[in-house]
């Protein structure tokens, strides 16, 4: 099984494109956590849409996609990191059947009671630079207080709003692949109106013609075959291929940065109750154990060492 997330251009460069395809990181998701049949195509599709919105943007760090609420789903989170790693998983407070349809009832089992809410947070890798984590929020209905239809249809309407460019976005999850198509209109800024009207036209072209593309379609065949099937009479440029995976940042120094966080007295207090520290991923499933001496040594304090006198000549 192999993963791709393809870059391309179409024409005179008015139209940009993300196809992504995954199938052994859809395996690995599905292996590490067992969902009911909905949330589960709601996780795979929310990995797909990070790494497509990750491709689509010229940034160094993380994009972290996140659905929480007050219903039964509690909370889906994808994450895509700067080597298009991926992750993703999802908490439920409630029983949720297995044939509930998502993301299609996402209203009902997020936003009970209105609280509900989507959220893209861009997670700067240097920080030192004196870049800060910027988050947007998606709105899970439109201008007109309406439902939106599917996490496509939300996340459309923030790229709209936050990027102000007119994209497409399409989403599909079977068994064994989740796929995404992303298409957008390249910014004509310092063009002229006749550049904006070329390029809404282009664009406009390729809405229509992604239009008939089915999702059986998206889910079997290769990026390359879907390509030539929707834009065989374009001049479309495709970029070389780069290859998603999942990937869990989860590690034990992280796990024992967080005991340092919630404190000596905290951590022996949870000791003394349950005579181990058990933690475990809520991505992959990993689990990290400290028991008295793991916790000691989690908090001594690093000895400056003297420096080494040089030898004389």
């Amino acid at each position: 099984m192999s993963d791709q997330l393809v870059k391309f251009i179409l024409g005179a460069g008015q139209v940009r494109g993300v196809l992504v395809r995954l199938e052994s990181t859809w395996a690995e998701l599905q292996k590490r956590r067992s969902y009911p049949q909905g949330v589960a195509a709601l996780v795979g599709q929310m990995a797909a849409a990070s790494a497509l919105m990750a491709g689509s943007l010229k940034f160094d760090g993380s994009l972290i996609l996140q659905i929480q609420g007050d219903g039964p789903l509690k909370l889906a989170v994808a994450e895509c990191q700067p080597d298009f790693g991926l992750r993703a998983t999802a908490k439920m407070a409630g029983d949720i059947p297995d044939d509930a349809v998502l993301p299609s009832e996402l209203q009902a089992l997020v936003n009970l009671h209105g609280q509900g809410r989507c959220a893209i947070t861009l997670d700067p890798r240097d920080r030192q630079s004196g870049m800060q984590p910027y988050q947007g929020i998606v709105a899970l209905t439109d201008a007109q207080g309406q439902t939106l239809p599917s996490l496509a249809a939300m996340l459309e309407q923030y790229l709209a709003q936050s990027e102000q460019i007119d994209s497409l976005l399409r989403l599909a999850s079977g068994e064994q692949t989740v796929c995404g198509l992303l298409l957008q209109r390249m910014p004509a800024a310092g063009q002229g109106a006749s550049s904006v009207e070329t390029a809404q036209e282009a664009f406009s072209r390729a809405r229509h013609l992604a239009a008939t593309l089915t999702s059986q379609e998206l889910l079997e065949l290769p990026p390359e075959d879907i390509l030539r099937r929707l834009f065989w009479d374009d001049d479309v440029r495709v970029f070389e291929p780069l290859s998603p995976r999942f990937h869990c940042t989860c590690s034990r120094e992280r796990v024992a940065g967080m005991l340092r966080l919630l404190g000596r007295e905290e951590v022996s207090a949870i000791l003394a109750e349950r005579g181990e520290i058990d933690v475990r991923c809520e991505f992959c499933g990993q689990g990290y154990a400290f028991d008295a001496v793991d916790a000691a040594q989690v908090f001594v304090d690093t000895v400056a060492q003297p420096p080494v006198a040089s030898r004389p000549h």
